[in-house]
């Protein structure tokens, strides 16, 4: 005998099947029946995956919200379905890997696959170390900026899997980023040596290294990470516009890094208030001058428009930024005569400060830097000097470098060849402005020909 179809289950044909037993095919009065899906529904997938299920239970749960990133790790990665994730964070000088979440040796960023992942910002994938499966490895990404790598050993890769795994990378970035603010065990993890004060009373207001969006990056180095006084860097954006600083305090102590502080939070202060340019810069001034009045500091302040290009910024006795187009070096694209350092010296004078206009071509990049970049010696005993340091960047651009990969390679470059100790503190910033393409006039279709 055959038996009549459960309950839920369709019949063939499309026709709903009754229910076995006693008052099949009757509906009780106010009861309501669910529609049923029909068979080609199911066919595209649009039942729920019981790993999405697993996933979404966890995420509801409160409770994940105080997890460590150890145990986060491994139960998202139970919800998604994968074997095993580590996490591995890039030490402050971004020259190794350290893992977070299991014990395992750190891992060089010049010299791993999990550092090309981490250099590429791309997938890379090898043998598990333990035999017997694949390691995956991910970008960790917090949009622009480079966290780490997250590393998943599956028995085998699929569609399926590299997806959980670029979900699982994902979300695992957003933890990172909420948490580290306040959890001292990612600052820990990621230091090699003890960081005197000055440096780590400036690197708690340093913005990230990377920022970016669809028309703009923005990316920063600073060294030596921890011995930096007088240096200090800011970058952030907009709708419209990419906000950019680079700042050079006089000295080298912890005053000079209080004066950087201060310049710093005043400049923040002005540009989210809403000022324009020259007023920030005359609200750094009006700072220093009263909570500082016998420090100043050198910088450049700039404004870029992401729909125009058009770039506008202040030099406060700060070297001129260069300009790159199209793999050169464009000269002098940005000398002016500089105003007074910010603080007392620009107060003393009576001539305003002055704003420089420059329109930007897609692609373009625009370096920021400190003097402590320039009057770096190489092997031979030569200034690196700022051709030289300019040729750097246009071969690395040449390459298909990153931006951030290629501050990255510099500034290693420059302290490996002073063997780790730099004469003046080192700063760069690089921006490049990217619009996407306009698009072009509509062509109308050609219309045929009629016969005659």
């Amino acid at each position: 005998m055959t038996r009549a179809p459960s309950a839920g289950t369709e019949a063939p044909h499309g026709r709903p099947a009754r229910r076995a037993g006693r008052g099949a095919g009757c509906q009780t009065a106010g009861q309501h029946h669910p529609p049923r899906r029909a068979p080609d529904e199911r066919r595209r997938g649009v039942h729920s995956d019981p790993g999405d299920a697993a996933l979404r239970r966890f995420l509801a749960d409160p409770a994940h919200l105080t997890l460590d990133l150890r145990t986060a790790t491994a139960r998202t990665a139970k919800a998604l379905g994968l074997r095993h994730a580590v996490v591995y964070l890039v030490d402050i000088q971004q020259r190794r890997l350290v893992p977070q979440t299991a014990v395992a040796p750190a891992l060089p960023v010049d010299d791993s696959l999990a550092g090309w992942a981490y250099r590429t910002q791309s997938l890379r994938v090898e043998e598990s170390a333990a035999g017997g499966g694949i390691t995956a490895w991910f970008p960790l990404l917090d949009g622009a900026e480079r966290l780490g790598v997250l590393a998943v050993d599956e028995p085998s890769l699929t569609a399926s899997s590299l997806t959980r795994g670029r979900a699982l990378a994902s979300l695992l970035a957003m933890v990172i980023t909420s948490k580290r603010a306040y959890e001292d065990s990612f600052v820990r993890h990621t230091r090699t040596q003890r960081m005197q004060l000055p440096a780590e009373m400036l690197r708690a207001l340093l913005p990230p290294r990377t920022i970016g969006d669809g028309n703009v990056v923005s990316t920063a180095v600073l060294e030596p990470a921890y011995e930096i006084g007088g240096d200090a860097f800011d970058h952030a954006l907009t709708e419209t516009t990419l906000h950019v600083a680079v700042l050079d305090a006089m000295g080298h102590d912890l005053a000079s890094g209080l004066t950087s502080t201060v310049a710093l939070a005043a400049c923040r202060n002005a540009r989210r208030s809403g000022m324009p340019l020259p007023e920030l810069v005359r609200g750094v001034d009006e700072a220093l001058s009263s909570w500082l009045p016998d420090k100043f500091c050198t910088a450049v302040v700039a404004q870029l428009d992401l729909v125009t290009g058009v770039l506008r910024w202040v030099n406060c006795g700060h070297p001129a930024p260069i300009l790159i187009r199209d793999e050169r070096l464009v000269i002098d694209a940005m000398e002016r005569d500089p105003d007074p350092p910010m603080g007392m010296p620009s107060l003393l004078t009576s001539q305003a400060r002055r704003t420089h206009e420059l329109a930007l071509k897609p692609g373009d990049r625009v370096l920021m830097y400190t003097d402590g970049v320039v009057e770096a010696r190489t092997r031979e005993a030569k200034l690196l000097g700022l051709e030289r340091f300019a040729y750097y960047v246009i071969r690395a651009t040449a390459g298909g470098e990153l931006a951030p990969e290629s501050l990255r390679r510099l500034i290693h470059s420059i302290l490996d060849t002073q063997e780790g100790q730099l004469r003046d503190d080192a700063t760069l910033l690089m921006f490049e402005w990217r619009p996407p393409p306009k698009a072009g006039p509509a062509h109308p279709r050609p219309r045929p020909l009629r016969p005659g």
